[in-house]
């Protein structure tokens, strides 16, 4: 079987993680994570490098992931019973964590238009207006590849504090955003968004370290910057000692080189799978995407039900994600993860497109 849908890659480490953690391995050092490990100091420079964006390091929060992070602010600006909206098709997780933390999730799906996908602001504000509280905002997101336009985030900024909600941006996939897209940070984007906003990023998905734990809360605003030290101490602590070390390495100006040649084969690769759809699986509806490694493929007009990815997977030993586990939305689905290398890739969709000539 072909594996192409956990969210991680194929590639090896950066050589300035894996010098990083044999060195500490060599030396034994696997104790607990010390209050400052560097990550603030790093992560500032990086954002300044990649983004463009000044990021204040006394700001800066660690926790062990994203998602750990995004339950732990949701329970502090909803109320047990409060909507948060999401914008399906969207990672999983999302609705799990809104439940974890006491919230209802309120679907507002994205909008596909002739651009691509994008945010739907006259859905989100009528969400607002009828009593949501928070928005679950995924940038860049997951699984369209979509880095949401300037535009779109501080018009999404102002009805959130016109409407007294916050919003939580997963920002998870910003450091694989390919050159000729342009990924804003949310708190970045308006003194609106500073206020109501909170960023919560790592460098696990463009570095491949989900297993090390590590993630980080950023704000600009003093009210934001106020809940997130309000967090229990555990929140922080629970920051993984490999994690950190990683994350200090993948966000060093030495570790740049590594990631612009991913960047590299991710964007071959993404612009590969619209050849190869076209080729093995022609009526396949496919958007190159902005970030990220993961493609969302639209397989409706194969015939294959909702589900596309159960007879792929079963007849052609090929596994992808299924579109209707990131909502209704993703019915005809299915997300593939062009992370690996070219030969991996055209084996697997040549397998799927097997089952149309069979």
């Amino acid at each position: 079987m072909l594996p192409l849908f956990v969210a991680e890659t194929d590639f090896p480490l950066a050589p300035a993680i894996t010098a990083t953690l044999a060195r500490a391995v060599e030396l034994g050092d696997t104790g607990y994570t010390p209050p400052q490990p560097g990550i603030r100091e790093a992560f500032t420079d990086f954002a300044q490098r990649r983004f463009g964006w000044t990021v204040n390091p006394a700001r800066i929060r660690t926790t062990c992931d994203v998602m750990m992070g995004v339950v732990e602010l949701l329970r502090r600006v909803i109320e047990p019973g409060d909507r948060v909206i999401t914008n399906p098709p969207v990672y999983p997780p999302f609705e799990m964590c809104v439940e974890e933390a006491g919230g209802v999730v309120d679907r507002v799906p994205l909008r596909e238009s002739a651009a691509g996908w994008e945010l739907d602001l006259a859905g989100i504000e009528a969400s607002l207006a009828a009593g949501a509280r928070a928005v679950l905002l995924c940038n860049p997101h997951n699984p369209t590849g979509t880095v949401h336009s300037r535009e779109h985030l501080a018009a999404l900024a102002e009805l959130a504090e016109r409407y007294g909600a916050s919003v939580v941006s997963d920002e998870i996939h910003a450091p694989s955003t390919q050159p000729g897209a342009a990924f804003v940070p949310f708190v970045s984007v308006s003194d609106a968004a500073a206020r109501v906003g909170f960023a919560v990023t790592s460098a696990s998905k463009a570095f491949n370290l989900a297993g090390l734990k590590c993630a980080l809360i950023v704000t600009a605003g003093d009210g934001p910057t106020a809940i997130v030290d309000g967090l229990p101490p555990e929140v922080e602590w629970r920051t993984g000692l490999f994690g950190a070390m990683a994350a200090v390495a993948a966000f060093a100006p030495e570790s740049d080189a590594w990631l612009d040649s991913l960047l590299a084969a991710l964007d071959e690769n993404r612009r590969l799978l619209a050849q190869l759809l076209e080729e093995h699986l022609p009526g396949a509806r496919y958007r190159i995407p902005d970030a990220g490694f993961l493609a969302w493929v639209d397989l409706g007009a194969l015939g294959w039900g909702d589900d596309p990815s159960a007879r792929i997977l079963e007849e052609a030993r090929v596994a992808f994600n299924p579109g209707p586990s990131f909502g209704p939305e993703g019915a005809g689905y299915v997300r593939i993860n062009f992370g690996c290398s070219p030969e991996v890739l055209r084996e697997a969709v040549a397998r799927a497109g097997a089952l149309l000539r069979a």
